[in-house]
């Protein structure tokens, strides 16, 4: 059977990479991908042969997979952290609908919450939510309600895509909203480059990050009203030594 792999490699480096997605990579004929993340591959797997496209030709790239694949390659379509965390998973089931000819494997991967929010600390370990501010494909109104909802339920925060040229002002347009329902003291973090050349990470409060200069390779991490700061690091408790464990 005709094989497509959608793999989450992780951030980008080797480490970070599960041997799942390894194994799948290493499996394949062809890498299909963001420019992007074939260039991180290349190094790694300097054997294969890749083929990529620019950002927003998501369908071109998944179709021109999925065409390799029915015509007898194995196929890795390669994503960022993970394949089903705004990945590539759904669009390629999608698209290959009831075709049994296709035999489509999905690699989970770790996505950029999790490996950000190590770096930071361990502010996720109570309930949260991961929003993403890109308005290509949900309208802005549709994301203004979310992060309505998520601040007025306490959620820890991971903002996915939180700045581009075109969307300079959106993260301090979050924190606007944020701020209707939590402290301007609130514990915050991002995190620039995950894994990769360039890392950087930061905490502040939330009256802090809306100035601050991130882009779309960063993750931010927004506290609720239990995250502190603890030796230097961002942590939500989950109540465990208060509680009766």
């Amino acid at each position: 059977m005709n094989k497509l792999y959608v793999v989450g490699f992780g951030a980008g480096s080797r480490d970070g990479m599960t041997l799942e997605a390894e194994h799948a990579i290493a499996a394949s004929d062809l890498i299909v991908g963001y420019t992007v993340y074939v260039d991180l591959l290349k190094p790694f797997f300097p054997e294969k042969a890749y083929a990529s496209t620019a950002m927003r030709q998501e369908k071109e790239r998944v179709r021109y997979a999925l065409d390799q694949a029915g015509g007898g390659r194995t196929v890795a379509l390669i994503c960022s952290g993970d394949s089903g965390v705004y990945g590539m998973a759904g669009l390629a089931l999608e698209l290959n609908g009831d075709n049994p000819a296709i035999d489509i494997e999905i690699v989970p991967g770790v996505t950029a919450a999790l490996s950000g929010a190590a770096i930071l600390g361990a502010p996720l370990t109570h309930d949260f939510a991961v929003i993403s501010l890109s308005d290509l494909l949900t309208p802005w109104e549709k994301i203004e309600k979310r992060l309505e909802c998520a601040a007025a339920g306490d959620f820890t925060v991971a903002l996915y895509n939180p700045s581009s040229h075109k969307r300079r002002d959106y993260l301090k347009k979050a924190c606007e909203i944020l701020l209707r329902h939590q402290s301007p003291g609130t514990v915050c973090g991002y995190v620039k480059n995950i894994g990769r050349e360039g890392e950087q990470s930061a905490i502040l409060t939330l009256g802090e990050l809306m100035q601050a200069e991130v882009d779309m390779f960063t993750t931010v991490f927004i506290g609720n009203s239990e995250t502190r700061v603890i030796n230097g690091r961002m942590v939500t408790p989950r109540g465990y030594r208060h509680g009766s464990i």
